[in-house]
């Protein structure tokens, strides 16, 4: 073959590179046929043979949902005050990863300087050289690892949080990437008076599922109404990524209005408190009722704090709590004497033999107070134990449980459902038919051997006060919808009646004579403004065996039942004004001490203290006397004085008075201790306590005289004395 013939190695190359380029195009082709076939092969998978599969697993990821918590409702006084409401408020916090932080502006020592002199004026709790230190805190890591929410400040209002923007460092610009700021709100449940009833409304906290829930007091109890409904938002997909979509608004919760009046709560907080620290006792409880509706108006709850002695803080919630109640009991044993009909009032028994009374052959029984012998009707006067027994034993001792029987016929021992939370009836233990069943009872009738919650004491007293009918104590007087509509609460009774109105009236004169006769217990707390009746009680504080942190029984823990040496809880329970009785009070107070360690000057003084300035500012009816005499003279010229000028105006119009005659009002001293000369009792009250000032009285009418005199300097918290009589 010629050379001419043969092919040229560019025609060779040319050849073996086309070849190339197809073996490779036929490669990608094929592969490019896998994949389409594989594609296809998936597509038909997942949207024919396992379509239905794929398309719940997708439903469940865009079908996830989370509860929104609804707003809670408010807690109220009786007069519509807000006593529990929720607000916003703002977390402070630096973000210190944003894309323009201006870290070297931030970490220059003037700076620091200034910031953490800016926060320690409005938040003290650190000094200037701890906020600095803790402003730099985050300059210490690498910034890819520094906080995004570096807490500045929590849960501020909006006034601190609006300052806050105006610091330095955060005041060069509005824009966060620059500062790190972030202002963010949260709702915070917010309690305008504080301490106040503290115990009784209750708090809320967050429980373990994560919500925020009631726990304690009527925010514990009644936290199903309170908390309102959950909304639920869904997971939905949005163009900038996954988000959530609210699909139903959560439901406002109700708002709770309660029996609570402001104005008596403060005098009976402030009462207790003061006795508590005077008579260096370890706690005091105090609850003030309506007697016609059961309205819990005011309840206290102080004991000494263990950080700071000389001060009492709101802790346990003893009004509900079940004490030995010593011989406050005696009314209600009196109570099933007269029901069962051998209580004779004038009938006479012996009290002390040799001593004292020996039950049964058992550890005699003493009368502190008692004279030889006494009428039943001056038992509670002197507070007699022997005659008690005397009385009771000879129609119970075949049965004893049949007296715990007589107190449960009258309700003694229903649940009252008042909406405080831990809320428990009386505890009467079983007793057996025996002798040591009996001896039991014995001292049961005078309060031993059993335990009473102040609660049950308060609501027994204020049946006796309202004639025999016992009414339901009640917390809780209505409901506000989240509509806005309001929903009433009617007065429900324990038992319609538990005494006849005869022998309601007879325990109300004996209970009377407490405070009233010679040989009362309570003679302390006779006064010429308000007629107070009541029993005073005292008894021995027994041995608590040690528990755990759950209330259980630590039983490797020696324990010697009895009761402790020389220490003892004071009782007084009574209702007032006598003739009309408006409120039933207990006050109940552990281990007074010195010239307090007496029911009386104790608890009854509690009790007697808030009669009075009740009356003078006016939450009792006016003296049946000062009323009809003003009545008497409603034709003629009327005498008054007033620092307000336009009380004559106010006679005129509200009450009809065609003639009036105004004493000028003496004018207000420029220092020390105010002119209150020729004024009615509530203007001058106001007028020295508004100046700091305590005040004591006598008489009723207008002021006569006042010690000390008016411009006297004198430091706040003195005692000024005031004399009211009549204007002839």
């Amino acid at each position: 073959m010629s050379s001419s013939n043969r092919p040229s190695s560019k025609t060779r190359k040319r050849g073996s590179g086309s070849l190339f380029v197809l073996s490779r195009f036929a490669l990608v082709l094929m592969i490019a046929g896998i994949i389409a076939v594989g594609s296809a092969y998936k597509l038909i998978d997942t949207t024919i043979i396992h379509g239905a599969e794929w398309v719940a697993k997708g439903d469940s990821t865009l079908n996830v949902t989370a509860p929104v918590p609804p707003l809670r409702g408010e807690i109220l006084a009786s007069d519509g005050s807000i006593l529990a409401t929720n607000l916003n408020y703002y977390d402070v916090r630096v973000d210190f990863r944003a894309s323009r932080f201006r870290t070297a502006k931030y970490a220059h020592p003037d700076t620091l300087a200034a910031l953490a002199c800016s926060l320690h004026r409005y938040f003290p709790k650190r000094d200037t050289s701890e906020w600095r230190k803790y402003l730099a805190r985050p300059l210490k890591t690498p910034r890819n690892k520094r906080s995004r929410a570096f807490l500045v400040a929590k849960a501020v209002p909006k006034s601190i949080a609006d300052k806050i923007r105006h610091f330095p460092f955060f005041r060069i610009s509005r824009n966060a990437n620059y500062t790190g700021l972030s202002i963010t709100p949260v709702l915070k449940r917010a309690y305008p008076y504080g301490d106040m009833a503290q115990l009784s409304i209750g708090r809320v906290g967050e429980v373990e599922s994560g919500e925020i829930r009631g726990v304690s007091g009527l925010e514990r109890a009644l936290d199903t109404m309170l908390y309102g409904v959950p909304g639920v938002k869904r997971k939905r997909l949005f163009t900038s990524g996954e988000g959530y979509w609210q699909e139903t608004a959560p439901q406002t919760g109700m708002g709770v209005r309660t029996t609570i009046d402001i104005r008596m709560q403060d005098i009976l907080e402030y009462e207790l408190g003061e006795m508590l620290l005077k008579a260096k006792a370890e706690w005091g409880t105090a609850i003030l009722m309506e007697v016609s509706t059961g309205d819990i108006k005011a309840i206290s709850n102080l004991e000494r704090d263990p950080k700071r002695p000389s001060r009492y803080i709101e802790a346990m919630n003893r009004a509900v709590m079940a004490f030995e109640p010593g011989s406050v009991m005696k009314v209600m044993s009196m109570a099933v004497a007269l029901n069962e009909g051998f209580a004779h009032p004038i009938s006479r028994y012996y009290s002390i033999e040799g001593g004292g009374y020996p039950y049964l052959g058992h550890k005699r029984i003493s009368d502190t107070h008692s004279p030889g012998s006494l009428p039943v009707s001056r038992f509670l006067e002197y507070s007699s134990n022997i005659g008690m027994v005397k009385l009771m034993m000879p129609h119970f001792s075949d049965d004893p449980n049949r007296f715990r029987a007589a107190l449960a016929d009258m309700g003694f021992f229903d649940s009252f459902n008042t909406g405080i939370a831990l809320e428990r009836p009386p505890y009467f233990p079983k007793l057996r038919t025996d002798n040591g069943g009996r001896l039991n009872l014995s001292r049961m009738v005078f309060g031993y051997t059993t335990m009473i919650p102040p609660l049950y004491t308060c609501a027994f007293y204020n049946a006796i006060a309202n004639d025999g009918r016992f009414v339901r104590p009640r917390l809780v007087k209505g409901l506000r919808l989240p509509d806005g509509r309001d929903s009433t609460i009617d007065v429900s009774y324990v038992r319609d009646r538990i005494l006849s109105s005869e022998n309601a009236a007879i325990l109300r004169r004996m209970m009377h004579d407490v405070v009233w006769e010679q040989g009362g217990t309570a003679k302390l707390l006779r006064n010429n403004i308000v007629e107070i009746a009541g029993k005073t009680g005292t008894c021995k504080v027994a041995r608590e065996a040690p528990r755990d942190s759950l209330g259980r029984r630590l039983k490797d823990i020696p324990f010697k039942a009895g009761y402790i040496e020389g220490k003892y809880r004071v009782a007084f329970c009574g209702f007032f004004p006598y003739e009309n009785p408006r409120y039933t009070c207990v006050v109940l107070v552990c281990s007074p001490q010195g010239q307090f360690r007496g029911p009386a000057s104790s608890a009854g003084t509690v009790l007697k203290n808030t009669a009075l300035k009740m009356y003078a500012r006016g939450m009792l009816d006016e003296n049946p006397s000062l009323a009809s005499q003003q009545k008497e003279a409603s034709g003629g010229p009327t005498v008054y004085a007033s620092f307000n000028d336009r009380r004559s105006e106010n006679l005129h119009k509200a009450y009809r008075l065609n003639r009036s005659r105004r004493i000028a009002s003496p004018a207000a001293s420029t220092e020390g201790v105010p002119d209150v000369h020729g004024i009615g009792l509530r203007e001058a009250l106001a007028r020295l306590e508004s100046a700091g000032y305590s005040v004591a009285f006598d008489g009723i009418g207008y002021v006569e005289s006042q010690e000390p005199a008016a411009g006297t300097k004198a430091s706040p918290g003195t005692r000024v004395r005031l004399r009211l009589r009549h204007l002839e």
